[in-house]
């Protein structure tokens, strides 16, 4: 096994001399604007007042007649997903997160963030097309605003947020947005995917406000001065299917990249543009860089870290303390140095932090997940979800991720994961009452699982694959982060990395041969050289 990893660290040094392979062409032209194919103010139908948004898409299919059935096929509406593997049903609808944990008996404040109007609990209509919201990703005003507590719909009215606040939001102009609608941008889809979890930035860690007008810096891709690509540049759609999701990635597309303007199987992927072969021949190493897409998805090397910023990301949510009151028996409420939640006595302990570097996992495309009532061991910590994938599956590759660590209820009978009703100002809700047993009680029921009637707090973590805010190539993850003794690779399974050894000797030795056969491509490439010249030099 010694010889055979001397005999790779020689052979990895050569190849690093070598000429580099063909280069694969990647998407370098920036992509033009995208705005709507008509003035929508001259529409005699959006040239009225509006009471509600039923009312706008009402007027909104008198010319679009297939779209709200087109969005009714999708996960943006069902919020639900079925897993082609195993045939379960996942998504929002279905499993438990270490966040907020989960939307049933919650809805009326989780549907903010629905593409429809009036999803309040289980007698949504979801066959009625004037239930579908289009202006919630249409809207390019960027005044068109949703809040919790009302269901999906709205703000129809002047009115006070948060409750106490003594803050006021303003009615949205539901005339003025429909009359300049617009394809989806940043800021649209942002409004959702920046906010999850109930705060910027808060769950993906590569997602939040920051990316509505973001430098090179932070996104390549999305640099509003460069290419300045929406989130639909990648995420095709095609009949409101939006490409890509955590539900369906691609861990290991192969192939060159795809001729511009031509369709692909998986938009939604680094490769659909850049090939698996991305590294240029101009580059010294490309051959050797290239190499390294067998083994490692694009994100791992091009996004050295994430949350760049000072907004960060939430790493750890601990339910357990939650309902515990100040000093003087009041709610409680304290945020951290950069002014981000610490702590809340409706929802317990935070941390927060910026600049993280990911933690790596084999991935290959498929996350495992824990539903709703589905059995878990609260002796061990409980992976909601789990990367699929090994060190030998030709579809796997290391992946970054955030993994973001809670302490949630559970039943110690039943030993599931608890429901509870959070949200809402009613007698039974968490955040009112700050009652753990009437709030599980609640959840319980409108799940439709029993409750032993008792309660306790086990550690849970989830895995969030990273892609966004890739960084300058400049900016790229360095050999020595990963081929070193301190390496970012460290621990993951099927991995050799040079430094990690405890024989000294044989360490020397394998580098001592790594460099004897770079030496010999010098002198290789300098008898080249040499016979070259005196050829020239006869022809002469």
């Amino acid at each position: 096994m010694k010889l055979k990893r001397i005999m790779i660290a020689a052979g990895l040094l050569a190849a690093l001399c070598a000429p580099a392979a063909q280069a694969t062409p990647t998407l370098g032209d920036k992509l033009p604007a995208r705005k709507s194919t008509a003035d929508h103010g001259k529409f005699k139908e959006l040239q009225r007042d509006f009471k509600s948004g039923p009312e706008v898409t009402k007027a909104c299919l008198e010319c679009h007649n297939d779209a709200a059935e087109q969005v009714m096929h999708t996960k943006h509406w069902t919020w639900e997903v079925v897993d082609p593997k195993s045939g379960r049903k996942l998504g929002k609808k279905n499993i438990i997160n270490n966040f907020c944990t989960s939307t049933i008996s919650n809805e009326k404040d989780c549907m903010a963030c629905h593409a429809g109007y009036g999803w309040q609990d289980k007698s949504f209509d979801f066959a009625k097309q004037e239930n579908v919201d289009c202006l919630i990703c249409h809207d390019g005003t960027g005044t068109y605003r949703k809040l919790p507590g009302d269901a999906g719909h709205p703000i129809y009215e002047r009115k006070e947020f948060p409750h106490g606040s003594g803050k006021l939001v303003e009615a949205t102009d539901l005339k003025k947005v429909a009359q300049n609608v617009a394809l989806p941008s940043r800021a649209n889809c942002g409004s959702c995917h920046f906010f999850g979890a109930g705060g910027d930035g808060t769950k993906h860690g590569d997602l939040d406000s920051s990316l509505r007008n973001p430098a090179k810096y932070l996104d390549v891709h999305m640099d509003a001065k460069g290419l300045d690509f929406t989130c639909v540049s990648c995420h095709k759609t095609s009949a409101h299917q939006v490409a890509g999701s955590r539900y369906d990635l691609s861990a290991a597309r192969t192939g060159p990249a795809r001729p511009r303007g031509k369709a692909d199987d998986n938009p939604a992927s680094c490769q659909s543009c850049h090939g698996d072969k991305p590294h240029k021949e101009s580059l010294l190493h490309a051959e050797r860089l290239n190499a390294h897409t067998e083994t490692l998805a694009c994100q791992t090397c091009h996004i050295p870290e994430y949350a760049r910023n000072g907004i960060g990301t939430e790493q750890s949510w601990d339910w357990s303390t939650a309902t515990k009151m100040g000093p003087d028996g009041k709610p409680l409420f304290v945020k951290d140095s950069a002014g981000r939640r610490a702590f809340d006595s409706k929802k317990g302990d935070f941390a927060w932090d910026s600049w993280l570097i990911p933690e790596y996992r084999w991935f290959n495309g498929k996350l495992s997940y824990k539903t709703v009532g589905d059995t878990i061991d609260p002796a061990r910590t409980v992976e909601i979800n789990h990367p699929e994938g090994g060190p030998r599956e030709p579809g796997a590759r290391i992946w970054p991720f955030k993994v973001h660590r809670g302490k949630q209820a559970y039943d110690p009978e039943h030993k599931y994961l608890l429901v509870a009703h959070t949200a809402g100002e009613d007698h039974a809700a968490l955040w009112h009452n700050f009652d753990w047993p009437k709030a599980i009680e609640a959840g319980m029921r409108t799940a439709g699982l029993p409750w032993s009637g008792k309660y306790g707090f086990v550690a849970t973590e989830m895995s969030w694959p990273i892609t966004h805010m890739v960084a300058p190539k400049s900016e790229a993850v360095g050999c020595a982060q990963c081929h070193g003794a301190e390496s970012r690779l460290k621990g993951v399974a099927g991995v050799w990395l040079p430094g990690l050894h405890k024989n000294d000797w044989l360490d020397l030795a394998g580098w001592s041969a790594a460099l004897l056969a770079l030496l010999g491509v010098l002198i290789h490439g300098s008898v080249r050289i040499c016979v070259l010249c005196r050829k020239t030099r006869k022809a002469s």
